[in-house]
């Protein structure tokens, strides 16, 4: 429970339907700063952590507070640090749901005595053929299975989503019937928990991170300018450059060893073979997936080689960050994933 809506309509829905709760609030990392607090950010108020013990006192079940700051900082932080310092952009949502929301939150589970964990993600669980697989939710804009790949199938048999066949407006309504009506206009963050104000150099620089500043080349390793450190851009970047060149540039590479970050035109971002490390495949190799390679992006008709660990589009796709992943559907279900090379 991080006291923000979505998962406070959750536990209102499983109440009614029955269960038994037990509700779990986790401290992941302290950044406690007024920014945090003016956007009401879930994930590192006190407030917020407040609000979710209150929460669960009016209705009526127990409340933890569980410390997950060591073993958050292991898994999520140290990699965040480590992608970006080698010249990647990682996603560490999809780190912190296999290791420590699912990880660590169904150890304590068991600890509790309870059978499942359930979250206020927007998605679905479906079993075909006593398998399960995750599923997209009804309301396609909040989908947040791209976030969830790396969840097994032992992950998912113990898992309820109780919002994944509604729309957010309905999560809303439900919470203003429920005599909430606060809560039914909380804000939401699209920001990193960890990382206020989206501040990616200054908490790498807190990281004890050394950035410093190097060269802009283009393709052919002419110098085209000065840049502020390669950890502070992303494949496909064109705003705060700093440069002037006379026609709109993007950032096409980024080289940690060199400190050089290479610029180029929108065409030169555009390829068609994706490799992939770190993944699993449980589709059908006979048929194309549809392929998600960031949260925002529309999902692309594309054939997957399990043994080569690649994607091959049918049309080139725009800006293929390595650091991010790449997420697998056949049918609306999630068949694969893996890290961008």
């Amino acid at each position: 429970m991080s006291g923000g809506i979505d998962s406070s309509v959750a536990a209102m829905l499983l109440l009614e339907q029955g269960y038994e709760l037990v509700g779990v609030t986790f401290r992941t990392f302290d950044s406690i700063r007024e920014s945090c607090l003016a956007k009401e950010k879930g994930c590192c108020s006190v407030e917020s952590i407040m609000e979710a013990k209150h929460l669960a006192e009016q209705l009526g079940f127990e409340h933890h507070i569980l410390d997950f700051r060591d073993i958050f900082r292991e898994h999520v932080i140290s990699n965040f640090t480590s992608e970006y310092m080698h010249g990647r952009t990682p996603n560490p949502c999809v780190l912190c749901n296999s290791h420590i929301k699912w990880g660590e939150l169904l150890r304590a589970a068991d600890e509790f005595g309870c059978e499942r964990i359930a979250t206020g993600h927007y998605a679905r669980i479906r079993n075909i053929d006593g398998h399960y697989f995750l599923h997209r939710a009804a309301d396609t804009k909040k989908d947040q299975t791209y976030f969830l790949w790396m969840l097994t199938e032992e992950n998912l048999s113990r898992t309820i989503f109780p919002l994944g066949d509604l729309t957010k407006e309905q999560v809303r309504e439900l919470a203003r019937s429920h005599g909430f009506e606060k809560l039914s206009q909380k804000r939401e963050s699209q920001e990193i928990c960890f990382v206020p104000n989206n501040d990616y150099r200054r908490f790498l620089q807190e990281q004890g991170c050394l950035i410093e500043q190097g060269d802009y080349i283009d393709r052919e390793g002419h110098l085209l300018g000065r840049h502020e450190g390669f950890p502070c851009y992303t494949i496909g970047q064109r705003k705060g450059l700093g440069v002037a060149l006379g026609t709109p540039m993007f950032v096409t590479a980024i080289d940690a060893a060199t400190n050089r970050v290479t610029l180029g035109s929108h065409d030169e971002l555009y390829t068609r073979e994706v490799p992939l490390s770190g993944g699993f495949w449980r589709g059908r190799d006979d048929e194309p997936v549809l392929a998600q390679i960031r949260y925002r992006s529309q999902p692309t008709s594309a054939k997957y080689l399990p043994k080569e660990e690649k994607l091959i589009f049918d049309e080139p796709v725009w800006a293929v960050t390595p650091g991010q992943s790449a997420v697998l559907y056949q049918n609306d279900c999630l068949v694969g994933g893996g890290f961008i090379r």
